[in-house]
Order: C-alpha cells, then structure tokens, then sequence
C-alpha cells in the first residue's frame, strides 16, 4: 500500500479526494480524530471514515459513489406488500443510541465490527449536534431494526442498519427515503455499494457527479430535522 497521509489532530484539512488510492479503492487519508467539526468537514467533501482491524482511523473517498435517488425509489413487490401490513411502528430519533448500539454488533458473516466505541460516541455527539438521525423500527414496543446516518443541508449521508426481526431495516429505510423525498431531498449517500443495498434501489454514480450533488448542497435550504414528526406516518 501507498504510504497515506497522516492527519494531524489539530488541523481539519483533508487532502484533495483526487489523490485517493485505486487499491483499495477510495482510500485517502489515516489518523486525525473523529471530532463533530471533523466530521462535518469530511462530509462536505465527499469523505467518511472507517476504522480497519487495527482500529486505527482511515478515511475514505470511493470513485464510482454509491447512492440512491429518493424520487426513483420503487419499493419491490415484496416490499411494498410488506409496507401495507403496518407491521412496525417506524418513528424517527426516538431511539438513535440504541440503533447504533445494535448496527456495531458483530454480523453472521463477521466476528469484529468497524463501528468501534470511538465511533459510537463520535456519532452520539454528532446526534446530540442535530446532525445525526435514527429511523427506528419498533414491534409491541421491541426495537427490531432500524439505520442511522448524517444529515447535512438537504442530503442524507446512510452509515448503518441492523434487524432483528427479517426485513424490519428494510421497512426503516422505506420510511426514510419517502420522508427525504417529500422534503426534497435529491441523494442519499450509500457509500459503498453490497446486495442489500442493490435489492433497495442504490446505484453507482461517478464522483465527480456526487461532488456536485454536495457542492449544489450549499446552495439549497438545509433540511430542519427538529420539526419533523417522531412517529412516521404508514405508507
């Protein structure tokens, strides 16, 4: 591997995401800290972190960007069936700590986690700032799936999702993408792309598209997270 450069604790500054490894693909920078001006500063410019086995942070600008377009979600047959039966009650950060909790516990295929402590109480703060959003998905007043991720201006940047009971992550994150586009939300940032995500509609663009997405971001009025409702309405 190229030898990364190293971020300093006391400086933001990114380097360019031109500069981005092919191999691994996006690979960009390490170190630095996970402070919320941190991570504003990444999202802004098309950056997120992930922490490796080493449990040291890296930072991270994929070409192609997997994401997906609110206005051309088309739920699946199976999925849209699934939403008529109001199986859950899906309320929005009325449980964001126990969400992300649930997303960093080890899957099947994988005994270790990238949602570290360090990581768990970056996006805490990042909540607690107004920038970081639950969708939750309760049964009989269970917890059993949901997702979390950022909400900068009027785009929403996707981090994680759990179930616990089959398809529950999926019916959260209908939910989100219907509130998103009626509130004229033109992206959601998928990251990086895997089946699940591909089943739900996510697709890749280039980066250079997804860059104007966030340059565009700056211009537009910014998504009041505070006023929306707590509990979703069904579809």
């Amino acid at each position: 591997m190229a030898k990364l450069p190293l971020l300093a604790k006391d400086n933001l500054i990114f380097p360019s995401i031109d500069t981005a490894l092919h191999e691994p693909q996006g690979l960009l920078a390490a170190g630095g800290d996970l402070s919320v001006p941190r991570l504003i500063e990444a999202y802004r410019q098309g950056i997120f972190p992930w922490f490796d086995d080493d449990r040291q942070i890296f930072w991270w600008s994929p070409d192609p960007r997997v994401v997906l377009f609110p206005d051309k979600f088309k739920p699946s047959r199976n999925l849209s069936k699934l939403l008529r039966q109001h199986r859950f009650e899906v309320s929005l950060n009325q449980a964001f700590d126990d969400v992300i909790e649930a997303c960093s516990e080890p899957r099947n295929y994988s005994s270790s986690t990238w949602i570290t402590q360090d990581m768990r109480v970056a996006y805490k703060a990042m909540h607690q700032a107004g920038l970081a959003h639950s969708v939750e998905c309760f049964k009989d007043g269970v917890l059993v799936g949901g997702l979390y991720g950022v909400g900068l201006g009027n785009l929403f940047f996707g981090e994680s999702m759990f179930h616990r009971e089959r398809d529950a992550s999926k019916v959260a994150f209908a939910h989100l993408v219907k509130l998103l586009n009626d509130l004229g939300c033109p992206l959601i940032d998928c990251q990086v792309g895997n089946p699940h995500l591909s089943s739900l509609g996510a697709r890749e663009i280039p980066r250079k598209k997804f860059m104007k997405y966030l340059r565009d971001m700056e211009k537009e009025a910014a998504i009041n997270w505070q006023v929306l409702p707590r509990a979703l309405p069904p579809w």
